[in-house]
């Protein structure tokens, strides 16, 4: 038998240990959170970072100023927009910002950026836009939790195609030199909220 008294001593140390763990533990947590750590930093001097766009997306007229005052959206039509674009990138090109599919274009013709909306029958669902979207040495991905494919543009560089919902279609075609951009242009693309 075990004398009485002698686990008190056992259990005072797992006492301990468990107090000085969770002590350790409190302290991670509370560095971790006063660190920043995962907080946006406003962007330093040459950066190309560009601020998320504000919860409401812009619409018939306050899309076409906010197209023509330059603001940091660029904005393809009123259901997509792209939230971060290479430096020195201007819209050069493309329909007018319309409610109905249309194409935006950004640069000039060595580099450059061009993206599209496609509404309707053709984007009725997710094969359906794919086949429609022609990606030569297509690879599987996704954007933003939607089914993409990436590959090689018909007429040259590089191409990214989803379907944002049923009914729309996007894709985003990049210039050979900014082929490494591809990806960080579509996952700065944002529509709007609700959809």
């Amino acid at each position: 038998m075990i004398p009485e008294g002698a686990g008190v001593a056992g259990q005072g140390r797992r006492a301990l240990l468990a107090g000085l763990a969770f002590a350790v533990t409190a302290l991670a947590i509370y560095a971790l959170f006063h660190s920043g750590f995962g907080r946006p930093h406003p962007p330093s001097a040459g950066s190309s970072y560009v601020p998320p766009p504000p919860l409401k997306a812009p619409s018939g007229a306050g899309a076409a100023a906010a197209a023509r005052a330059g603001a940091p959206l660029a904005v393809v039509s009123d259901d997509l927009w792209l939230t971060y674009l290479p430096r020195g990138l201007r819209r050069s090109g493309g329909g007018p910002v319309a409610p109905d599919g249309v194409r935006a274009r950004y640069g000039t013709a060595k580099r450059y950026v061009e993206a599209q909306v496609e509404h309707g029958t053709v984007a009725a669902d997710w094969d359906t836009y794919r086949a429609h979207a022609g990606v030569l040495d297509p690879r599987e991905t996704t954007i933003r939790g939607r089914p993409a494919v990436v590959g090689a543009h018909p007429r040259g560089g590089r191409v990214i195609a989803w379907l944002e919902r049923p009914g729309t279609g996007a894709w985003i075609r990049v210039s050979d030199s900014l082929g490494g951009e591809l990806l960080p242009i579509a996952a700065s693309a944002r529509a709007p909220v609700g959809d």
